[in-house]
């Protein structure tokens, strides 16, 4: 299956909608847009995962090392995510501890801080 990104602003934060598998071969797409966006100025990103039908390790590296280009710049990378496999995926790696998930892009939208709701 192949990678659908969109992006959309909604206040002061960018929201990446993202579908289908984040895996090896789809990874590099991902990045290159988080970077793309993160070198445009957006430092407050929503990426929200509930298209997402499948997550490897690639993809989860993906994920950390834009949490680390927005820190770089005092800003956030949240996390939207309901589905109990891609949780599971979280909790086990221990990323759920690193990223700020969220139920839904309004909960990460209003969200004044990086606490998880």
């Amino acid at each position: 299956m192949d990678l659908s990104l969109d992006n959309r602003e909604t206040g002061a934060r960018m929201v990446l909608d993202v579908g289908g598998e984040i895996d090896v071969y789809t990874a590099p797409k991902l990045r290159e847009r988080l970077v793309d966006l993160i070198n445009a100025g957006h430092y407050d990103i929503i990426v929200n995962l509930e298209g997402v039908d499948f997550l490897d390790s690639t993809g989860l590296g993906v994920l950390v090392g834009a949490l680390k280009r927005v820190r770089a710049q005092e800003g956030t990378l949240r996390l939207v995510c309901t589905q109990e496999r891609l949780l599971k995926i979280f909790r086990i790696t221990g990323l759920a501890k690193v990223f700020p998930i969220y139920d839904s892009v309004d909960a990460a939208s209003s969200a004044n801080d990086d606490t998880p709701a």
